[in-house]
């Protein structure tokens, strides 16, 4: 671990093999604690270079645990994080408007570290519980339409930087990993960074990977379509920036999209959106990300009719009986 650390404070970058090493010298608990905080500190004090992405990348997958689901003809839904917004658990109610639309979703999620609720803190204050094995996961995503894939559980090799990147208690280049490592390896997959550096990184190394994807930022510093400002986006059909108020009619305000300061008002908002409660606002800036991620699924669907299609999903309950599905074989 040395010699990467070394490499790192000395602002040099490492190759696509030497990120593989370095990940794979993380996760063999040979690091101690301060030589894993202050490679990860010294690495997020620069740019983090393609190849080094990519190798992380790599290694995480060969360290995984993989599952198979649907033959891989899913989609996730997910975001880096860091981007210190703290809004709602936007990304994740979406997932739930997608498969209330009909589209299967593999959701990967964590607990979150630089913010008040990540997906698995809400989906586990909910009652949702984790699950591994592979035919619990193909039955929920058979009958909710989507299952949770809690990243811990499936990246056991991560245990010893958890600790570590909690007590940093700041964006990291494990929150830039985090949507690249589904362990279902999904054909599918909306991202949003934190970002535009972040963005053209992860486009590169789409591009090689075979998906149709869209890598997403918002201009005003959000990880998600926010609504408060133009997005840029990359994805396999091409670059393009997109207006949300020309979509949802207006362009929103940073306030009507933050979340609480806690799990329990983070996962009042959560239930609030499901059940019909929620502010227009909510609700726009959740089917528009929805939105997103039906024409990844859809193809050539415009921005228009994915947006009415994520509308139909949420005001006719659909998205909410996804949940229900899923909370209830959990507790079953």
């Amino acid at each position: 671990m040395k010699t990467y650390l070394k490499k790192v404070l000395q602002h040099q970058y490492l190759t696509h093999q030497e990120a593989y090493d370095a990940m794979q010298e993380m996760a063999s608990g040979n690091a101690s604690a301060v030589q894993l905080a202050a490679y990860i500190s010294a690495t997020m004090m620069r740019p983090i270079a393609v190849e080094e992405l990519a190798g992380f990348r790599a290694a995480l997958l060969d360290l995984c645990n993989p599952v198979s689901l649907n033959q891989g003809d899913t989609i996730d839904l997910c975001g880096t994080g860091g981007d210190g917004k703290n809004t709602f658990n936007i990304s994740t109610l979406a997932s739930f408007v997608v498969a209330g639309s009909g589209i299967p979703v593999t959701k990967h999620g964590n607990y979150g570290v630089s913010s008040v609720s990540g997906s698995s803190n809400v989906l586990e204050y909910l009652g949702i519980s984790f699950a591994t094995d592979p035919s619990v996961l193909s039955e929920q995503l058979e009958k909710a339409g989507i299952c949770f894939l809690h990243a811990p559980l499936f990246h056991p090799a991560l245990k010893n930087v958890g600790p570590v990147r909690k007590e940093l208690g700041v964006k990291t280049f494990f929150n830039v990993l985090g949507p690249m490592v589904n362990p279902s390896n999904p054909k599918k997959q909306l991202v949003g960074v934190f970002n535009l550096e972040v963005a053209r990184n992860y486009n590169y190394v789409f591009q090689k990977s075979g998906k149709d994807y869209m890598i997403l930022h918002a201009l005003a510093g959000y990880d998600e379509i926010s609504g408060t400002s133009p997005v840029k986006i990359y994805g396999s059909t091409g670059e393009e920036t997109l207006y949300p108020e020309q979509i949802i009619g207006r362009k929103l305000k940073p306030e009507e999209i933050a979340s609480g300061d806690s799990v329990k008002e983070a996962a009042s908002i959560f239930v609030d959106v499901l059940e019909g409660r929620a502010t227009e606002a909510q609700n726009a800036v959740v089917c528009i990300n929805a939105a997103a991620a039906i024409k990844v699924y859809r193809g050539n669907m415009s921005w228009a009719d994915a947006y009415a299609t994520a509308q139909e999903s949420l005001q006719s309950k659909k998205a909410l009986a996804s949940f229900k599905q899923l909370q209830e074989m959990v507790l079953a």
